[in-house]
């Protein structure tokens, strides 16, 4: 991914930010060994400081991809919008404008049933806050029949590449014309710093 640098983000704290302020649904990507192509798993996954929380099901072929390789990206795009050649200007060509965060990690796989709970009990607390669900068990009731059929995934990050293509090397009169074209959500960005802020 090519990043200018009026495109980058500002600090760890900006990519950070982003993620939590509801991107939390990406590509995870298991290149494996010697395959044609990697394995593209879309998933939702908790950000939890340095790390990455994911449980899949066990029929799915990312496990093999695993296996012959622990290395993993997760791909996260948002905010985007496709930007026409004739809201640039004259002789201008059209672009996107979008958010992307891509994460490098090492994955270590979970399928000790007392730490899979635990993971599904964050994610649940991210994603289900006040629910009332029960914490999951790996002892007790229907969780223990059902542990067996996913996995846990824990990805550590080692590399962040982030990327806020806002039109942040425009002037704001040009930022402000484009944002008039554009939903709101983006139109905020455009009209910030171009580096995602709203």
């Amino acid at each position: 991914m090519l990043i200018h640098p009026w495109d980058a983000p500002t600090d760890d704290d900006h990519w950070r930010a982003w993620l939590r302020a509801g991107y939390d649904f990406g590509q995870l990507i298991a290149p494996g060994r010697d395959r044609e192509f990697p394995v593209v798993v879309p998933t939702h996954f908790v950000l939890d400081g340095d790390e990455v929380l994911v449980h899949l099901a066990r029929p799915n072929p990312v496990w093999e991809a695993l296996a012959e390789n622990p290395r993993v990206m997760l791909v996260v795009v948002g905010d985007y919008a496709y930007v026409r050649s004739s809201w640039n200007g004259p002789g201008a060509v059209p672009t996107s404008y979008y958010a992307a965060v891509q994460l490098e990690c090492s994955a270590r796989v979970v399928d000790d049933a007392s730490e899979k709970a635990e993971l599904l009990n964050r994610q649940l607390s991210h994603f289900e806050p006040g629910s009332g669900r029960r914490p999951v068990s790996a002892v007790e009731g229907p969780d223990r029949r059902l542990l067996p059929g996913i996995r846990g995934l824990v990805l550590s990050i080692t590399g962040v590449r982030a990327k806020f293509k806002f039109g942040g090397n425009k002037d704001l009169a040009h930022r402000s014309r484009v944002a008039g074209y554009l939903p709101a959500a983006v139109a905020a960005r455009v009209l910030g710093s171009g580096v995602g802020s709203a």
